[in-house]
């Protein structure tokens, strides 16, 4: 059974460092996926304030975020504005798609989108997606054909602005991993959602000797009963410091018969889509609302 692969960068040290180590990991292997891709201000160390919320923090304690992510990340943007990521490393950005991978986007600022998402108007929320289409163009010399909203905070509101329904796909979901048709009012949308419908690793990943191969198994397990799925992993963690991790997993799984595909192929591999609904609801080990299928 093919697997969906999409891979997440939302920092600039996730850009710098994971990009090109999670490339050469996928090159010599023969793998493609998307990558969906954060392109303005990197604040994502202003996340720390929901260390206050009692399931934040538990998750960080459980994934070791100050040894996962590093402790640029955790503080990035809260001293000093962050970086833009687009400006400052276009070249290696362009390095998957040079390699024939699928690039799409992901977020102008990756923090701004998912807390703006509850409380932002709808204006400065459609202004996110044209400041990010305009730097995804500006790097790529070409507008992006799919898109993913940060931390799947989307809901029919945000579907409903006019900048994110100027994409061929989009993947804001997670739940049944069959793509659908979103429901935007009582009209579904030719606009088709890829769901993710496996637990990243922040989401599932446990505690004590032997976590991490713990999570390799039951990750391989899933992938066993012969249904179509699709797998998020991100630059900063499976192209940093769980990058022999994620090596060890992408061989296991070669060596049980699967194979990876960017999204884009994988969906239209599959049966045509279908009617369905997006809706807020919650996906154990993640923090708060996100956008499920339903």
């Amino acid at each position: 059974m093919a697997i969906g692969l999409r891979i997440d960068v939302d920092t600039w040290r996730g850009t710098r460092v994971g990009v090109p180590r999670l490339l050469a990991s996928l090159e010599r292997r023969g793998i493609r996926g998307t990558w969906f891709v954060t392109l303005g201000p990197d604040n994502m160390g202003r996340h720390a304030w929901r260390l206050l919320r009692p399931a934040f923090a538990l998750k960080m304690l459980r994934s070791g975020a100050a040894s996962l992510y590093g402790w640029d990340i955790l503080l990035r943007g809260t001293l000093w504005p962050g970086p833009r990521i687009g400006a400052g490393l276009a070249r290696t950005l362009r390095m998957p798609e040079r390699a024939g991978h699928e690039v799409g986007l992901h977020a102008w600022d990756h923090h701004r989108w998912q807390v703006g998402a509850d409380h932002l108007a709808d204006e400065a929320m459609n202004r996110e997606i044209e400041l990010a289409t305009e730097a995804f163009t500006q790097v790529y010399g070409r507008e992006p054909e799919c898109a993913a909203a940060p931390g799947w905070r989307f809901d029919e509101r945000l579907l409903g602005l006019p900048a994110s329904r100027r994409f061929a796909w989009r993947s804001d979901a997670r739940g049944d991993a069959a793509p659908f048709l979103p429901m935007l009012g009582g009209t579904p949308l030719p606009q088709p959602q890829v769901p993710v419908d496996l637990p990243t690793f922040d989401e599932a990943v446990g505690r004590g000797v032997g976590a991490d191969d713990r999570w390799n198994a039951s990750l391989l397990e899933r992938l066993a009963d012969g249904k179509p799925h699709v797998l998020t992993v991100h630059a900063e963690s499976e192209g940093g410091a769980k990058a022999e991790l994620f090596d060890r997993f992408l061989d296991a799984a070669l060596a049980a018969g699967h194979r990876f595909e960017p999204l884009g192929p994988w969906m239209r591999a599959r049966a045509a889509p279908q009617p369905g609904r997006i809706r807020r609801g919650e996906v154990p080990g993640r923090e708060g609302w996100l956008c499920v299928r339903g």
